[in-house]
């Protein structure tokens, strides 16, 4: 466990954010981009789902609430 102190949310400030994240940003890889390509459905198989979670998504309304 480390004794280093971090300040509550409230105490940082915007600047001390960007600060950060510019800090941090050239750690960061972004993967190179793909295109998905679409599935046949023939292909999909296998899919199990939980009966709490059916029952749960077959309770839900069509268009949403």
């Amino acid at each position: 466990m480390s004794n280093t102190i971090v300040p509550r949310e409230s105490e940082m400030s915007l600047a001390e954010l960007r600060g950060d994240c510019a800090r941090m940003a050239p750690h960061w890889v972004v993967p190179a981009k793909t295109a998905a390509k679409p599935v046949e459905p023939s292909r999909i198989h296998g899919v199990r789902v939980p009966p709490s979670s059916a029952r749960l998504v077959d309770s839900m309304s069509d268009y949403g609430d």
